[in-house]
């Protein structure tokens, strides 16, 4: 092992042992990059433990303030931001494991749109050492009072499914977030994870707020995991020209779940996935445990699946791409796709969700919805083996979500223009924008009234 590789510590080395575990050699170079203070881009498979990579740095600093007990002061050490509601929940309840079982003393909380009004409230006054969030809350965040000193004392922002944010106008809205919490907390280091990276250059781009050369020296990449198996459903009913019902493989497909100990059936709509549950349920003779996860869903709905899943009580999920992204919950090893996935690098998060390990194969079923689909269908099985990936390239954020950062930035706390100017050009995304654009933004809102600006500020809350 290279000598600058750090050794890791009591209680960690220990915890690994008690598990029959050894810790991978990206989780160890990750250790030594944070404690080096340099920001870095994951880019490892399901099951390679990224995600606990990504937490080792921060938990390894927080672990002597054990110590102090629960009435050290409250101060915010690590931010991490996920795209998802569920993946964020997954990840706090994956990583209290290891807390508590080390006995760090860390305070973990989430903070979604799911968290109670009262929780929030107190989480402002009162900052845990980890904070689990997502982008939305995060502008909302720094658009209250007092953001400034919540975020002072941050020292790492962990990004999780990177490549998922960043090429979207909630990745614009987040890379002028964290331009904004570095003129806050100057120091802070951040670590962006992925599984899928079609474009890397441009991903190091968006996690540092500038251009580097090549991105050389911030990329730590984890070896490839087993090749997945993908099956493509050959059909013995017939297939439609048209339609994305899928009706006619609901058969095959239910013998699919029969044979599997959890499948995720995975849809791309809402329609899709209300559908796809009822036909289950009405050839589901055998009475086997069968949900539904939605975006739409009741929030308490959504977290008893959540439970029912992670407890090993259910056969089969439909779902939408609220479980497409990173979440390891049950015992799952069956994902059946319903439909062309619409990408390949889609399909390769959604296969990642069976077996969940690094070095067996997840198992795929994808069920072409029409003939056409079929060839979709084949293509990506055939990407996905050769190992291609898409995804949307590199752009120029727009105005619309620069005009709302300022919209934040006017609701938090008074600002100088040249120097909220100055702070929006460290977001890459925003660095080809003329300064005449930004100027009539921020003058704009310079004129609203502090009543006018905490309307809109409770409007876009209530939002």
């Amino acid at each position: 092992m290279d000598a600058r590789v750090p050794i890791l510590p009591d209680p960690f080395a220990g915890w690994f042992a008690s598990r029959g575990w050894a810790p991978r050699a990206h989780q160890l170079e990750l250790i030594g990059r944070g404690q080096a203070g340099h920001s870095t881009l994951l880019i490892a498979p399901t099951g390679a433990g990224k995600t606990l990579a990504g937490f080792l740095p921060s938990l390894i600093e927080l672990a002597p303030l054990a110590d102090q007990g629960s009435r050290r002061p409250h101060k915010l050490h690590t931010l991490y931001i996920s795209p998802l509601k569920a993946l964020t929940t997954d990840v706090a309840r994956n990583l209290e494991i290891p807390a508590q079982e080390m006995k760090l003393g860390v305070r973990i909380e989430t903070r979604t749109g799911d968290t109670p009004s009262h929780k929030r409230q107190r989480q402002r006054a009162h900052p845990p050492d980890i904070l689990l969030t997502t982008p939305e809350q995060l502008c909302l965040l720094i658009a209250s009072e007092h953001a400034r000193v919540f975020f002072e004392d941050l020292q790492t922002i962990i990004i999780d499914e990177v490549h998922a944010l960043a090429p979207t106008k909630r990745g614009d809205l987040l890379a002028l977030a964290m331009a904004r919490l570095k003129r806050w907390a100057p120091t802070h280091k951040r670590i962006g994870l992925s599984a899928t990276v079609a474009d890397e250059a441009g991903l190091v781009a968006w996690l540092l707020g500038a251009q580097p050369q090549g991105g050389g020296g911030v990329i730590v990449r984890a070896p490839p995991g087993a090749q997945p198996i993908i099956d493509v459903l050959d059909s013995n009913a017939r297939i439609p020209w048209a339609g994305h019902t899928a009706r006619h493989a609901m058969p095959e497909v239910y013998e699919a779940i029969k044979r599997a100990k959890l499948a995720l059936v995975f849809v791309n709509t809402r329609a899709q996935a209300e559908m796809t549950f009822q036909e289950l349920w009405r050839i589901n003779d055998d009475a086997l445990p069968i949900a539904l996860h939605h975006g739409s869903l009741d929030v308490a709905q959504r977290r008893k699946v959540e439970a029912a899943m992670a407890a090993g009580q259910l056969r089969a999920v439909v779902c939408t791409s609220t479980l497409d992204l990173g979440i390891d919950w049950g015992d799952v090893d069956l994902v059946i796709q319903i439909g062309a996935p619409k990408g390949c690098s889609r399909l390769v998060q959604r296969i990642g969700r069976a077996n969940h390990r690094y070095n067996e194969p997840s198992r795929a079923l994808l069920a072409p919805s029409n003939r056409f689909e079929v060839l979709e269908c084949r293509s990506a099985q055939e990407a996905v083996l050769a190992g291609e990936l898409d995804g949307e390239q590199r752009r120029v954020g727009g105005l619309d979500c620069l005009a709302q950062h300022i919209m934040g930035c006017a609701c938090g706390e008074a600002f100088d223009a040249d120097e909220l100017y100055a702070e929006v050009t460290r977001s890459v995304r925003s660095r080809h924008r003329s300064r005449r654009h930004r100027r009539l933004c921020a003058a704009r809102l310079r004129s609203l009234s502090p009543h006018r600006a905490r309307s809109a500020h409770q409007s876009l809350a209530r939002a």
